[in-house]
């Protein structure tokens, strides 16, 4: 083990040690006072009235992470420097804040975002995770990348319930759909997300947060819109705004220059957001509209041609325009939708390939992949067939289009969403029942739907009855009904 020696010039500082244990994971060590002999470092100093700040060390096996802003110097035994990052209270090169949270995937750019964020803004930088289904593989690890890059902490929420409950479940009830085709995967979760990074910067007294979107894109409105609905006080920073790194070997540049570890993940060509309800591809041939996706390229489906040559049954069950159940089994909103995914995924359903119009004015080209929302979107419209009278329908039609747009471009704390979203809600109390669909190579049909609030009779749709609907009623219908078309074309005759 490497001999680490910290010298400090006061006294009475607690901090934490970070080293890995044989295994890989992760020791804390939290020593309530430094005047205790400690095995691995010896401090000298430092009044706790002094300490405000984070300064962290880091090296290839260990972090140490202190709460100060007093200069750290450390030695190896080894004699090989570490960089000391100090969280200074003093300006940063493009102004001053005091803590900033920021929305951290662990990735490149975010870990080049935390040395960029402490030097223009000389500021804490406090790494933010939210987990809404990308993976657990996408979650390994992030602590101890977050703090070697200059984080003082990483703080990570499992969302997934959230996210399906209160984000994806109303857009479905809705019957959301951007552009006939895109069913609003990322746009449903980046709200989730930034109001989970308010509630952070409160409980950490963050003054800003930050993320990593691009200013061509649509995430940036989104995760603005949500901070300026839910604290309007907090300052925003974006560094793709703001800064001079241009790409992928300016971002492994600046990494070096500040000794951050450079992710030695390989890079994808294409660029992907994960999420539970879908899967989306950009990028790379997909630039161009022509090109057709390679085969390999899915991840969250099998390709219909390859899908099993029988088909499954699946019985979908709805209360109040909401899934509740899987084939008679109840399930929590994310259970279900996860199930769904494994089960449409076999199948090779819900792969779409389009062209949209981003809300920043440009049309971008996007594959997607959403086996379990493809399957609950096809039978909760199929339920409202039976449940739902022409007039409601086609209103609740109309305004999915404006609930769909207002998703899209990030404006999911607007009243409006939040008005329509109740109006959703109050049409959809009788949407309860069953459908049942089928599965076979990439399509889903309904075979059954069922509903005690059916407005289906087939007593009176029937052939064969006349006892409710006497056909004899519709001459007299039918004369009312086409009586302007009637009257116009007798003006045109001069009859």
């Amino acid at each position: 083990m490497a001999q680490l020696k910290v010298i400090l010039p006061h006294s009475s500082l607690n901090l934490e040690f970070h080293g890995h244990k044989r295994d890989g994971s992760l020791h804390n060590y939290k020593p309530s006072s430094t005047r205790k002999s400690i095995t691995s470092f010896q401090v000298l100093g430092a009044k706790w009235s002094d300490l405000r700040g984070c300064a962290l060390l880091g090296s290839r096996h260990y972090v140490l992470r202190t709460r100060c802003n007093k200069a750290i110097q450390a030695v190896l035994s080894s004699d090989r420097e570490v960089e000391t990052y100090e969280a200074s209270t003093s300006k940063g090169l493009r102004g001053q804040l005091t803590k900033v949270v920021l929305a951290y995937s662990g990735g490149l750019d975010t870990s080049v975002i935390v040395p960029w964020l402490r030097e223009n803004y000389g500021c804490e930088v406090v790494c933010f995770t939210a987990d809404v289904g990308q993976g657990l593989k996408e979650l390994e690890g992030l602590e101890e990348k977050a703090l070697a890059s200059g984080a003082c902490q990483l703080v990570v929420k499992d969302l997934k319930e959230e996210f399906v409950r209160d984000y994806i479940f109303p857009c479905l009830r809705a019957g959301a759909m951007y552009e006939r085709k895109y069913l609003l995967g990322t746009s449903m979760a980046r709200p989730v997300i930034a109001k989970a990074m308010v509630d952070v910067a409160k409980e950490v007294g963050a003054d800003a947060v930050a993320h990593g979107c691009t200013g061509k894109g649509n995430d940036q409105v989104r995760f603005e819109l949500t901070f300026f609905a839910l604290n309007p006080e907090l300052n925003i920073v974006a560094p793709w705004r703001e800064w001079d790194i241009k790409g992928r070997e300016d971002a492994i540049e600046y990494a070096q220059k500040h000794n951050v570890p450079v992710p030695v993940t390989k890079k994808s060509i294409y660029s992907r957001d994960r999420n539970l309800w879908h899967l989306s591809h950009e990028g790379d041939i997909l630039e161009d509209p022509a090109n057709e996706p390679k085969k390999d390229m899915y991840m969250m489906s099998v390709d219909p041609e390859d899908a099993p040559n029988q088909p499954e049954y699946v019985e979908i069950g709805i209360e109040s325009g909401l899934p509740v159940s899987v084939n008679g089994k109840k399930l929590s909103p994310a259970s279900l939708l996860s199930q769904l995914n494994e089960i449409g995924g076999r199948h090779g359903i819900g792969r779409i390939d389009m062209v949209e119009n981003r809300l920043v004015g440009m049309k971008s080209r996007g594959v997607y992949e959403t086996p379990g929302g493809t399957i609950l979107f096809t039978a909760a419209r199929e339920l409202e067939s039976l449940t739902l009278d022409r007039e409601t329908m086609q209103v609740k039609d109309s305004l999915a289009l404006k609930y769909a747009e207002l998703v899209y471009a990030g404006r999911w704390f607007d009243p409006l969403r939040e008005s329509m979203d109740a109006f959703m809600g109050k049409i959809t109390e009788k949407t309860t029942g069953s459908v049942t669909v089928k599965l076979y190579k990439g399509s889903v049909s309904v075979t059954s739907r069922t509903s005690p609030y059916s407005l289906y009779r087939q007593d009176i749709s029937s052939f064969e009855s006349g006892k409710i609907y006497d056909q004899a009623d519709a001459a007299g219908f039918i004369r009312l009904y086409g009586l302007p078309m009637k009257v116009r074309a007798m003006l045109e005759k001069g009859i």
